[in-house]
């Protein structure tokens, strides 16, 4: 089986998306969390960013003894001095630099040559690996970078003594098959394949998962990722995703170390360390990634949970009921809800308590517009339906 080494980056990348600022405490608790989980990497922040990133990564080194803490670092000596201190206690630890190589991004931000980046990238990972032994250098923007001049500056990068390249898909930009294809041209001419290869994805165009899946498959194997698929903009490809694909579809061959039942506890700390939202529908984590009201699939799912269900919820700490009593729900949904409850249903009318159970939903009783029916209602309506009391009440 291929190692895939997981590579979070919830405490920089997530971070950084609007609104999901955390505090010092929140991101050594989330570390601590990831480290326990077996993250191969936690990217613990940008520690030249500012004091508060600093002084984060500086106590996250000293509480994880799993995971490789790295911080990131811009391509100058100022950020890898920085970067340097703050993580010199981790147990394993990591300096990240990385600098921009498309022509957009080295003419319009940059303002550098092509020549002025290759030297910079020749200098500063090499001004890091006096440092540090274990080095990963980024190519920024790297799918919209010309490929020869990737391959020149992946080859200038490992010379430097860089261990890992990581190719981002810093703006979502690429399909999965170009990232293929991209990643397979990269390992056939340059060095790639002596050193680890990273990838990571963002979610603009809501591919991240799909592109970082066909680079392991292309050649990668580390992937960067965030709980939740936090990050900037649309975000990054979530660790719960990716590590539910690995582990399901073994087919692929691959294996990663994540202790999967801590993935919805970690999912939500994160939830609220940030303030962010996850969609209902979330793969993994969403609150209905694992529920059913639609009738015909429950009466599939209350016989063999396979028939609508791939994954093992308890397998990724998600422990409830996947039952819903909506109003698209049938009388096998009805049935296992009274037996649950302890009704014997072979006392009650269980068409006319479907009935009624609709009903309510359209009622101007359901004053909330709620669309699960409290648990309360569904006891009072079953309680009114039972075959004796109405037998009593005509005669």
């Amino acid at each position: 089986m291929k190692k895939i080494k997981i590579f979070d980056t919830t405490l920089r990348d997530g971070e950084q998306s609007p609104g999901c600022s955390m505090s010092i405490e929140d991101k050594v608790k989330i570390a601590k969390i990831l480290n326990d989980m077996k993250v191969d990497v936690i990217e613990a922040g940008f520690a030249a960013s500012n004091d508060k990133d600093f002084n984060a990564i500086k106590l996250i080194s000293k509480i994880c003894d799993y995971s490789i803490i790295t911080s990131l670092a811009r391509c100058n000596k100022n950020d890898i001095d920085i970067a340097y201190e703050a993580i010199k206690e981790a147990k394993h630890k990591r300096i990240h630099v990385f600098i921009a190589t498309s022509e957009i991004h080295m003419k319009d931000k940059l303002n550098k040559t092509p020549e002025e980046v290759k030297q910079i990238t020749h200098d500063m990972v090499s001004y890091a690996k006096s440092k540090c032994e274990d080095i990963e250098f980024s190519l920024e923007d790297a799918t919209r970078t010309d490929p020869d001049f990737a391959c020149e500056i992946i080859d200038i990068a490992i010379n430097a003594g860089a261990t890992t390249i990581n190719i981002p898909d810093t703006v979502g930009f690429m399909t999965p098959l170009e990232f293929s294809n991209f990643i397979k041209y990269l390992r056939k001419n340059s060095k790639l394949d002596t050193v680890d290869i990273s990838v990571h994805c963002h979610n603009d165009l809501g591919l991240a998962t799909a592109n970082t899946l066909s680079a392991i498959i292309s050649g990668a194997n580390q992937v960067e990722v965030t709980v939740n698929g936090i990050g900037e903009r649309a975000g990054n490809t979530s660790l719960e995703e990716i590590v539910a694909i690995i582990d399901t579809k073994k087919s692929l061959g691959m294996t990663t170390d994540i202790n999967t039942h801590v993935i919805k506890y970690v999912s939500d700390e994160v939830v609220k360390a940030t303030g962010s939202i996850i969609q209902s529908n979330k793969a993994i984590v969403g609150v209905n990634a694992f529920k059913h009201e639609a009738g015909i699939h429950q009466a599939g799912v209350i016989n063999n949970r396979s028939t609508y269900e791939i994954l093992d919820p308890t397998k990724y700490g998600i422990y409830t009921d996947n039952i819903v009593i909506g109003i698209h729900s049938g009388k096998n949904a009805i049935i296992n809800k009274m037996q649950k409850l302890n009704f014997d249903i072979n006392l009650y009318d269980i068409n006319q308590i479907l009935i009624d159970i609709k009903n309510w939903f359209i009622s101007e009783n359901n004053i909330n517009n709620v669309k699960e029916i409290p648990e309360e209602v569904f006891i009072v309506i079953v309680s009114s339906n039972k075959i004796n009391q109405k037998i009593k009440k005509k005669s």
